[in-house]
């Protein structure tokens, strides 16, 4: 370790010293973010949704690329306070998505009511049958849940990609689409895609996106869903 790496102390005796729990901590990081954000063009419900994204990754650049359409957030707290269920289009959101706060909003939900197909066998065969991704036959497998569910992408482009397909192609007509696919083949055109469909939609434009930002939507629309 070099010398100016070196400490006589550990840092963590200063939290030892003056004790914050993780509440607090949370609490204040809201504080540091609502201060450094200043002022906006946000409704609270979005600020809400944008400030838990920019929690979750320390990235300010998103209140630049976040786009919700008129009808999101209404449709959203709507779909989520009937116990509708939700696809998703990883095992890490699946993981992720906290069943007590989806619980906070409707006693219904349990772990039945967060899909996720692209480990099935049966989409397997077909992605190896067709030379397509599996995130495409799982959201195709999961059209009954999807008309009137909720859709939330963190990870796969050629999901969206599909999803839009069956919004255009099959009136198709989900309550809500959490659009943050990652990456740089299909990620940007499957969200530009998705704003023209007319469903409602959560979208964070460009490459970026992942699991924990899609997540991190969903927990705090569980949020908006409580305050009304």
């Amino acid at each position: 370790m070099s010398d100016n790496m070196k400490h006589d102390r550990a840092l963590v005796r200063g939290l030892y010293d003056a004790p914050m729990s993780g509440s607090a901590i949370e609490r204040r990081s809201f504080e540091i973010i609502d201060r450094e954000a200043g002022p906006h063009q946000f409704s609270r419900p979005e600020w809400e949704v944008v400030r838990r994204m920019i929690h979750t990754t320390a990235d300010m650049g998103i209140m630049t690329d976040i786009r919700f359409s008129p009808d999101a957030i209404d449709s959203a707290v709507g779909a989520l306070r009937s116990g509708k269920p939700l696809y998703v289009d990883s095992h890490m959101i699946r993981s992720g998505l906290s069943l007590d706060r989806l619980r906070a909003v409707c006693p219904d939900y349990g772990p039945e009511r967060v899909v996720c197909h692209v480990a099935d066998e049966d989409v397997s065969a077909d992605a190896r049958a067709q030379n397509l991704p599996r995130s495409l036959f799982a959201v195709r497998k999961a059209r009954p849940i999807l008309d009137r569910g909720i859709a939330v992408f963190g990870n796969a482009p050629a999901a969206l990609l599909e999803l839009n397909r069956m919004i255009i192609e099959e009136d198709l007509r989900p309550a809500v689409v959490i659009g943050m696919p990652v990456g740089f083949v299909h990620v940007v055109e499957s969200k530009q895609e998705l704003m023209t469909t007319g469903a409602p939609h959560v979208i964070l434009t460009g490459r970026r996106g992942g699991s924990p930002l899609a997540v991190s939507v969903i927990h705090a629309l569980c949020t908006v869903a409580q305050w009304q």
